[in-house]
């Protein structure tokens, strides 16, 4: 038994904590910010209209409604996200998936509040796309020649909303890294405008300062002028969706970029805030701005020359907003996969950058999904109601895999208790509130999040069940029985290799469904046998293998350790290793006489993989018996694993076998006649 250390696919490792570098500056602001970025948008909008519209608003009421806006991107932000989670990082990767990765020795309920933390993430993934560029495109409402062409209904918006996102989803197979590169400096040039146009505003009443006291928050909560109450969170929380991000998007970017670059977005959003609020305090009694219909701040208090300009560098950070959705959604389908919470799907690296991967079944399904969620709701305003109860779900769920990670894996009890009182108290006052929205839209979110974690679910205990029903056999024991069918020529040679794609990284035994395959459906005869196990590992880009030979030169048992950041590409892999072994001598020269290419000492390979099915009859209860069933069946639609495992150009056989559950016993006999 030998062990190879792989290359490890992580440029630099001091990314991640090392020195602040201004390109990855730039590269932060593009993908990490953009979901954030675009809150200003619609935040302040969402809150008038929540209170009745503008001509129901006073100045207390705005500036209370501004210090709980402040004070929520300053404790869920600035203190939970930034300060804290970026400390726990997983070989400098984030994510829940990662994070998962750190703590789920610490007990095996942890899995259930990551599948729906990950389920409400993808859910978000649907949603941002729709709802910042629907918002965006309705912000040519605020020119008075475009609003009288879009007329009074809302179809061209919707069609042109659904060309720019059909479009965003087109472009994804061919890769963005072209296009990414001008997303750093749209974005600085978008967050100099919030924060410039915010500034200017803010200058003509100084007495919107008073929103930095948080004791304004506290008081618009209960005060009569908040007609909602304590709903009006709901519409609060909008400023800080996005904030997720920060931590998922650290192995990306390095933490100490976010730390230089969050600043700067902070104080640009807050200036923003700061100079819609004193528009609307010296406006809100304006009978022609009370008479504007959904009105719009963040546009309308701009001068109308100056809007063309809002609206494209807008429609461009949403889209960006969008970019960083659905690049985060695929990595994050591409981790639930590794961690056998989701299908193994199709993934393709459509350009060289580190990190982007392309999944074709996701992309179709999310861009289904952002279509008909812009078809039913068709405006911005309706879908914010559907817009941030699924990302306060996410939020409680890290907040408990956090505390598991502070109090467990670090010992730090009291630190651990009181981080998790802190933001459980917030986060659960925001979940509250925006269940407000259930009935008017957010049930959209949340069928939209049960159904992928229906998916994880099935896909989650049907493996389980499997793994429960599997037998296994002492491989040393069967040495003999390999070595007897290798040399019965009167077998006809079925490859030189035969490799089994098998599961875990036991070496001594292996699932008698394997060595049923090889002795007894159909006998495969070969002159080495390769049983290759892929096994994920936290490190994310880790690449290791480990190879145990039994004391033959005919069966080799090989472990792969990949990290969950890497294509298992076993037939490449395998390549390495067979040379290896050749260079070693454990593994003996093989004769190939028929090739285009020059004589090798390698020959033939046939890959094997054995697929359970699920038995008419067996002994199991009716919810494991669903999603067993319901598991094959998103098998059959995901597509083909051998893509996954990187076997599409390769040999390979599938055969199926039954799941060996425990039959029922009947109570009546066949009588012969």
């Amino acid at each position: 038994m030998f062990l190879i250390v792989g290359e490890n696919m992580q440029a630099n490792p001091t990314d991640c904590k090392g020195k602040f570098s201004m390109g990855m500056f730039l590269v932060a602001l593009g993908i990490v910010y953009g979901d954030i970025g675009t809150s200003p948008m619609y935040v302040m909008k969402s809150i008038i209209e929540g209170n009745g519209g503008i001509a129901c608003v006073d100045q207390e009421f705005i500036v209370g409604s501004l210090s709980l806006v402040i004070w929520t991107i300053t404790l869920l932000t600035t203190l939970k996200h930034v300060l804290i989670a970026l400390r726990a990082d997983n070989h400098g990767e984030g994510g829940i998936f990662a994070l998962y990765s750190l703590v789920r020795h610490c007990g095996k309920w942890l899995i259930v509040p990551t599948m729906i933390g990950g389920c409400t993430m993808l859910a978000d993934g649907v949603l941002t796309p729709a709802v910042t560029v629907t918002t965006a495109v309705e912000g040519l409402r605020s020119i008075e020649v475009v609003n009288d062409l879009l007329g009074s209904g809302q179809m061209i918006v919707v069609i042109i909303t659904l060309a720019i996102i059909s479009t965003l989803f087109m472009i994804q197979k061919s890769g963005t890294s072209s296009i990414g590169k001008m997303f750093g400096p749209v974005m600085v040039v978008w967050f100099l405008f919030l924060g410039v146009t915010g500034l200017w505003f803010t200058l003509g009443d100084l007495s919107i300062l008073r929103s930095l006291n948080p004791v304004y928050a506290i008081r618009i909560l209960f005060s009569p002028d908040n007609k909602e109450g304590l709903m009006i969170l709901g519409s609060v929380f909008l400023c800080t969706t996005g904030a997720e991000a920060l931590y998922t998007d650290m192995g990306h970017v390095g933490r100490t970029n976010i730390y230089v670059s969050w600043p700067f977005v902070k104080i640009c959003l807050i200036l923003n805030y700061m100079g819609q609020c004193v528009w609307i305090i010296h406006n809100q009694s304006n009978p022609v701005i009370q008479a504007i219909p959904s009105i719009n701040p963040f546009y309308v208090m701009l001068p109308e020359a100056l809007r063309p300009a809002a609206i494209l560098l807008s429609a461009l950070a949403a889209i960006i907003a969008s970019q960083a959705l659905i690049s985060g959604s695929y990595t994050l389908v591409h981790e639930a996969a590794s961690l056998d919470l989701m299908p193994h799907l199709n993934v393709r690296y459509p350009s060289d950058t580190k990190g982007q991967i392309y999944i074709p079944s996701v992309n179709n399904i999310l861009w289904l999904f952002c279509v008909v969620v812009i078809l039913y709701f068709q405006s911005g305003s309706r879908m914010e109601n559907a817009y941030g109860l699924a990302i306060t779900i996410s939020m409680l769920m890290m907040t408990i895999l956090f505390s598991v990670y502070i109090g467990v894996l670090h010992k730090y009890r009291i630190a651990a208790a009181l981080f998790a009182v802190t933001f459980f108290a917030l986060e659960g006052v925001f979940f509250v509130s925006s269940l407000g929205k259930f009935v008017i839209g957010g049930y959209v979110a949340i069928i939209i999040s049960v159904a992928i974690l229906f998916v994880m679910i099935s896909w989650y205990r049907g493996t389980q069940i499997e793994q429960a029903q599997n037998i296994f056999l002492k491989m040393r024991e069967h040495l003999g029985a390999v070595k007897n069918l290798q040399n019965d020529d009167s077998i006809p040679l079925c490859s030189n290799n035969m490799v089994y794609l098998v599961k875990g990284d036991e070496t001594e035994e292996i699932d008698r469904d394997i060595l049923y395959s090889i002795l007894d459906k159909e006998p495969k005869r070969a002159d080495a046998y390769w049983f290759i196990s892929v096994n994920t590992t936290d490190e994310p880009n880790q690449k290791h293998y480990k190879v145990e030979s039994f004391g033959t030169d005919y069966i080799f048992r090989v472990n792969l350790y990949l990290g969950f950041k890497v294509k298992p590409s076993v037939n490449i892999y395998l390549r390495q290793i067979v040379h290896d072994l050749l260079e070693t001598g454990e593994l003996p020269k093989q004769v190939r006489r028929h090739s285009i290419y020059e004589p090798s000492h390698v020959g033939s390979f046939k890959f094997c993989m054995i697929r359970k099915m699920m038995p008419q009859e067996g002994d199991i209860d009716f919810m494991d018996n669903m999603l067993i069933h319901a598991k094959y069946f998103i098998r059959r639609i995901a597509g083909n694993p051998l893509q996954w495992f990187g076997l599409e150009t390769s040999n390979v056989i599938v055969e199926y076998v039954p799941l060996f559950l425990a039959q029922r016993q009947k109570a009546d006999r066949l009588e012969r006649i």
